[in-house]
């Protein structure tokens, strides 16, 4: 098990298009500034992505691309672990562990399996299958806590639930982790739909993406849709579209959504505040992303190093695994 003097924590994210604000302000802050504090595992699970049949062109650029954006947001490789998940076959070789470990009923209650299939035409079965690699990911790294937001606490529910049942079968064998949820910026909604998450998959108007030029940002945050109450108050329920204004300024500046509240009356003055705030934020982000896709051999350098050092650790768990299950012989 973990002997890290800090707590371990795991997290992955998909690279199906860049980063958008959500991911920033409900994520990758928080990872950033737990760096110092804990042993920090960042996953690229590209073998996530391929539940949905891409381009390989695009896939290979958007491999890169997140990469570079989440450095360029300050997650550190030498103050952490990056790399990503398909170099690291571990991952796969868990994942088919965890699928026979989880029943059909479990995976068939997954909220984001039963959101998603209403989405594609072809529903594949690593749509179905994906939360059992996903508890592979954690497990693999004998993690102390995950950061999600709470659209994601099922599926870290779900690994806790097969790290009990594989300890209770074959002996203790997995850290069973806990899931943290952010308390500031953890659930950033669309500007064209505040109802909705932002999301990746939903990709519209009312996205904000860490590439997206100061001129668009401006925009679409202008476009950003309110109501017709005519009063800046800090109400999710009543009015979504400002409070979701709300909730990202103070992501960026730290105010209470609240506080911030009582400075406006004008919902024009409000959205120019929010645009300046997030451009002051993810510019920087956006240039040296773009500096250091300059340089993919070096990319390749920093994600083959994480991925050395991420398979240390998860061939010793694996083994474990493998050992306590009986398809591997005792040493």
């Amino acid at each position: 098990m973990t002997t890290a003097k800090h707590p371990r924590v795991f997290s992955g994210i998909q690279p199906t298009g860049g980063l958008h604000l959500g991911n920033l302000l409900g994520a990758v802050k928080g990872w950033v500034s737990q760096l110092d504090h804990t042993d920090t595992i960042i996953c690229i699970v590209d073998l996530h992505a391929l539940t949905v049949a891409r381009d390989p062109t695009e896939t290979r650029l958007n491999r890169l691309g997140l990469a570079a954006a989440l450095i360029a947001a300050g997650v550190d490789p030498d103050r952490c672990i990056l790399f990503m998940q398909s170099a690291v076959p571990e991952h796969a070789q868990l994942g088919w562990i965890m699928q026979c470990n989880a029943s059909f009923g479990e995976l068939s209650r997954m909220t984001q399996f039963k959101e998603k299939r209403e989405r594609v035409d072809f529903i594949s079965s690593g749509l179905f299958l994906y939360p059992a690699l996903q508890a592979a990911d954690i497990l693999l790294y004998d993690t102390d806590e995950v950061p999600v937001g709470d659209d994601q606490r099922q599926h870290v529910e779900l690994c806790r639930d097969l790290a009990i049942r594989f300890n209770n079968r074959y002996g203790r064998t997995f850290v069973v982790p806990r899931h943290v949820i952010a308390p500031v910026g953890a659930r950033v909604m669309d500007l064209a739909n505040p109802t909705n998450k932002m999301s990746k998959s939903l990709d519209g108007p009312g996205t904000i993406w860490l590439s997206d030029p100061v001129a668009s940002i401006e925009k679409k945050f202008k476009r950003a849709v309110t109501d017709s109450l005519d009063s800046v108050t800090y109400d999710r329920e009543g009015q979504p579209g400002v409070a979701n204004l709300l909730d990202i300024l103070s992501a960026c500046t730290g105010t209470p959504p609240a506080d911030l509240a009582r400075s406006y009356d004008q919902y024009g003055a409000l959205k120019l505040d929010c645009a300046a705030a997030v451009i002051e934020l993810v510019e920087p982000i956006r240039q040296r992303s773009l500096s250091l896709l300059q340089d993919p051999a070096e990319l390749d350098r920093i994600l083959n190093t994480g991925a050395n050092r991420a398979k240390e650790i998860a061939s010793k768990v694996l083994a474990r695994a493998q050992t306590h299950i009986g398809i591997l012989e005792r040493s």
